[in-house]
Order: C-alpha cells, then structure tokens, then sequence
C-alpha cells in the first residue's frame, strides 16, 4: 500500500474520532452543599410552683364568731387538675365569663397536702411545680376530691384540731367528702404573684379562708362575714364525751336544715387565689 492511499484512509477515520470526542457530554461542576449552621432553640421557660395556704388562722388557730377557741392539729385538703392559666382578657370569677386561656399548665399529680403544717419561709405548702412557658399567670383552678389513699382518704377536705370554750375542750374531726371545682383569677394580697421570668421561679397561691367557715371574733358581729359563717356552736351541739366527729353526710342529718345549707354554701366559699375569688364550677 502506498503511502498516499494510507494517507487517504486515515483522513476519515480521525475525522470522526476528532468529532465524537467534542459530543462527548460535558462533565458537571461538583455541587457545593447549602451551609448547615446548628441552631439550638430554648423556649423561654422557667419554674412555676403551687402552693396552698390556710394563712395564720390554720397554723396559729382562731376565735370562732361564737367565742370558741380553735387551733387546728392538721386539715388535708386533696388536690386534682391544678392548672394555671394566661388569661386574656384578665379572667373575673364574679362575671359569668368564660376564662379564655392563651397559656394554661397542669400538675400532673393529685397531691394531699397539710395547710396547718406549712414551711416557715413560705408560710406556705407546696402542692407541686411544673416547667412553664414565661409569661404573668392571672388565673388558677383545681378541684377539691376525695383522696384514694393517704391522711385523708375517702374525702376531699379533712380539719383535725380542739375547740376550747370556758373551760370545756371538744376535739373535732370534721371531714367533708364534697368534690369542688374552684376557678380562680388574678391573685390578690401584698405582692403580685404568678409572673414568671425565663430561667427563674415563680408561685401561684390557693388559698383557703377558715374565717368563712367560723367566722372571727375580731370583726364585728354584724360583719358580712360573722354574718354568712356557720360558726362553731352548731358542731359542739353534736359533740359526745368531748368530741365531735362528722362527715358531710353526718352533718345533713345532724346539723338543722338552715345550718347545713350554710355549711354547703360555705364550702364553694373557701376557696381564694389571696383575698382575689374564685367561682364554683362543675368538676
């Protein structure tokens, strides 16, 4: 073969490998991941705690209305659905209103505690506490049931204490089986309570006025108050060699039909968030 015709038939052949490599696709740029930047997100949250109070008359004890001398043993009182609420608008117990929560958080226990034996710094109990979301609480509620086990089993509210009155001494054990279901709104006494800052801790109050039930010697007798309370009278009236021992379904054949409607209406009473009220709800 000449060179010439050698020549002739190379000329094709490179032609066409010169044009398959320029159809050759072309190669991809390598793809650059999106930057990951961690963000770690806290929710401002801190610590709000509960705490029940009987204030002094439960741990120092009183005058009842009708001159009785009481001091008070212990009184469990059984706790459920303790919530507390961000109410907007502010929640009015004494308005048929409904609350309207923004906020609410729930202990998840049912707690007994003993308002008559409190801690001396808080002069207060303490029924639980729960990590919440920052913000100001200006509503509380719980109910008031029997407890399943424990001091008070079988009741919701159980006062243990002497009653003393010119020389003659009655102990008493009184224990009320009602369930009541307690709304509360913003708390009321010397300080605000219930505004919880991030990574800090703050209280909410229930608060249970014995005076309601007694009455006081130290308001006047024809107070609203000495005036709406049972007093004690009525339960020395059913004491036997110096004691008087009654649950709720006692007391309705024990006590005269006035006296225990009294008592029934005393009971949705108790209940305060301070010196602020609370409305009686089905539990």
């Amino acid at each position: 073969m000449t060179k010439r015709l050698l020549f002739l038939i190379l000329i094709p052949v490179l032609a066409a490998f010169g044009q398959g490599c320029d159809t050759a696709p072309e190669a991809e740029a390598p793809v650059t991941p999106p930057e990951v930047t961690e963000q770690t997100t806290t929710e401002a949250t801190g610590t709000l705690q509960i705490r029940a109070n009987g204030e002094e008359r439960a741990r120092d004890g009183f005058t009842s209305k009708d001159g009785w001398e009481l001091s008070f043993d212990h009184i469990y009182v059984n706790l459920a659905q303790v919530t507390a609420y961000q109410t907007d608008p502010p929640f009015n117990p004494e308005r048929d209103d409904p609350l309207q929560a923004e906020v609410e958080v729930t202990l998840p226990v049912t707690t007994t505690v003993d308002i008559a034996e409190t801690d001396p710094e808080y002069e207060t109990v303490l029924v639980g506490e729960i990590t919440a979301p920052a913000g100001q609480y200006n509503a509380l509620s719980w109910v008031m049931q029997p407890a399943t086990t424990g001091p008070a089993e079988g009741y919701a509210l159980v006062l243990l204490g002497t009653a003393t009155q010119n020389r003659e001494s009655i102990d008493f054990a009184l224990q009320i089986e009602e369930t009541l279901a307690y709304q509360c709104g913003d708390f009321v006494g010397d300080e605000r309570k219930g505004i919880l800052v991030a990574g800090e801790t703050a209280d909410l109050e229930a608060t249970f006025h014995l005076d309601h039930l007694f009455g006081d010697s130290r308001s006047a007798p024809d107070d609203s108050l000495n005036q709406g309370a049972l007093g004690f009278e009525p339960l020395a009236a059913l004491a036997e060699n110096g004691r008087v021992e009654a649950s709720m379904a006692d007391l309705q054949t024990q006590l005269s039909g006035d006296d225990y409607d009294i008592l029934r209406g005393i009971l949705a009473e108790l209940g305060h968030a301070g010196e602020g009220h609370c409305r009686v709800t089905d539990a």
